[in-house]
């Protein structure tokens, strides 16, 4: 999509702090040229040349910065080449991560506040972000990131294949145990090899669990609560369609995103009928054959997946002419104009409201209603869990799932030994 990006920056000040703290000057003082960075992102296919597209915009829309784009496999690859890059000294301007890194990273003083250049700028408008996206940027009373964009896993299903087997999408997709009602009525039609495709790793199976009236820790933050009946039903659920009912599948392994796109090739060559995936999918689906539809409950329960969003942050260790040059370009992503564009190339959810309101992506989203799933999605599901152990009670979450999921072993089981190491780690974190 082409349109003309008319964006005000209140600049001055960014532009004087760059130049007083430029180390690379004239005989004058004055800076001697653009200010280069690296952007970090774990992002593949469309979407990195989308990214690609919107980052040549900003160069080619002022003279003061240049970003060059640096994809990586995926965002666990992105954290771990910043672990090594801040340790050595050469970290990039700025990178994409979850709210998870986003947050320990902040609390180790690794990531620079931004709090100065958001009160320079004049499009910042924290009011403007939806509250499930900037309150979590806010760390200690402080902001160290800027949201990029929203995130939600939904259904997608091939229109035409349940068409063809006569059954309802709106009903079979009204609650998990309709999906595997639906999954064993295609498969047994013999117009599928799988009516359904869970995705690989702890975000379904976690999003299940908390749409069976799950929780992962109680409320007063003391006890994780990942081997209560709400959880292990769930998750048996699972088990059971993958191992025993045989109707659905997943696949896993592979480098970066492999998984994921054989899941989508699966579904769009018609060897499976559905599958679970990120708002950010739109972007590598045929919508001429494919539709979406937010994700159920379980067991009567309201569906309750998270939603969260995908940050820019600036690593400490950076010159303050860096910095300022980064917020710069995140200034321009997260604006209205460009979020929209993004958000109606790729399918992720606009972090700011006035998105909505934008007339291209307005009339985009009128046109294509599965393009506003995600945003609903967003309305009503659980915001993303900080893991406060510094990512081991996620690590005890995605051992049990392979477990689960790859290895046939019982929920309960799987479940039980990840509460024990789950546990042990916020007693230590409470405890210090």
């Amino acid at each position: 999509m082409k349109k003309k990006i008319t964006l005000f920056f209140v600049l001055s000040v960014l532009t004087l702090l760059m130049a007083a703290c430029s180390s690379s000057t004239d005989g004058e003082g004055e800076a001697a040229g653009p200010v280069e960075i690296e952007f970090w992102y774990g992002l593949g296919s469309e979407a990195d040349l989308k990214m690609k597209e919107i980052v040549e915009g900003f160069n080619d829309s002022q003279d003061e910065v240049i970003v060059k784009p640096v994809p990586q496999a995926s965002y666990s690859e992105t954290y771990q080449k910043l672990q090594a890059g801040i340790a050595a000294g050469n970290a990039p301007g700025a990178f994409i991560t979850d709210l998870d890194t986003m947050t320990n990273l902040a609390l180790r003083d690794s990531l620079a506040s931004l709090d100065e250049f958001a009160k320079a700028d004049s499009i910042y408008d924290e009011a403007d972000f939806l509250d499930v996206f900037i309150e979590p940027a806010k760390i200690n009373d402080s902001l160290y990131g800027i949201p990029a964009y929203g995130t939600t896993q939904v259904m997608y299903y091939r229109k035409d294949i349940y068409e063809e087997a006569g059954i309802n999408p709106e009903e079979a997709f009204s609650s998990w145990e309709n999906v595997a009602e639906a999954s064993k009525q295609l498969q047994e039609a013999g117009l599928v090899n799988y009516g359904h495709l869970p995705m690989w790793g702890s975000g379904n199976l976690i999003d299940i669990a908390l749409s069976n009236g799950g929780a992962i820790l109680n409320e007063a933050g003391t006890e994780v609560m990942i081997d209560s009946p709400e959880w292990v039903e769930a998750w048996e659920f699972m088990r059971t369609q993958l191992h025993e009912e045989e109707t659905m599948k997943v696949n896993s392994g592979g480098q970066g995103w492999e998984y994921w796109y054989r899941t989508i090739d699966e579904v769009m060559n018609g060897s499976a009928a559905g599958y679970t995936g990120s708002s950010g999918d739109k972007g590598d689906l045929d919508f001429e054959i494919i539709d979406s539809i937010p994700q159920p409950g379980l067991n009567g329960n309201d569906p309750n997946p998270t939603v969260g969003a995908l940050y820019m942050a600036v690593p400490e260790i950076n010159s303050d002419q860096e910095k300022a040059a980064a917020y710069q370009f995140m200034s321009y992503f997260s604006s209205a104009e460009v979020n929209a564009d993004w958000a109606q190339a790729i399918g992720y959810i606009p972090v700011r409201e006035s998105a909505m309101e934008v007339p291209d992506y307005a009339a985009f989203i009128e046109e294509n209603p599965y393009a506003s799933v995600p945003y609903q999605q967003a309305q009503t599901g659980s915001p993303d869990f900080v893991d406060p152990t510094g990512g081991k009670i996620f690590d005890a979450i995605s051992i049990a799932v392979d477990k689960v999921e790859l290895q046939n072993v019982p929920a309960a089981e799987a479940l039980t030994e990840a509460k024990v190491n789950a546990q042990q780690a916020l007693d230590e974190y409470n405890n210090n």
